[in-house]
């Protein structure tokens, strides 16, 4: 007659797994964003404001105040941003 815990034990593995590939996912991304949670839902706008960002500071979660961009941003291309149009 079976034990009827040992079913456990394998559960208990494949539990411990998945927690350790999400956990680990979660740090990757975490740490990926510069310390910062994911962002979700991101629309146009938030994606080009995030190159722009990427752009200025070198990181797309970076953040600068200075009102004079750098000398480097004046020669990075935009062009590929913006929607081509059909004429």
């Amino acid at each position: 007659m079976p034990v009827p815990f040992e079913s456990l034990l394998p559960f208990a593995i494949i539990t411990g797994l998945f927690t350790v590939t999400a956990t680990g996912l979660n740090i990757t991304r975490y740490y990926s964003n510069d310390r910062k949670p994911t962002r979700y839902g991101l629309d146009l706008w938030e994606k080009q404001m995030m190159e722009r960002d990427r752009r200025l500071t070198g990181s797309l979660r970076g953040q600068t105040s200075e009102p004079i961009a750098p000398a480097a941003f004046a020669t990075n291309s935009i062009w590929y941003l913006e929607k081509q149009r059909n004429h």
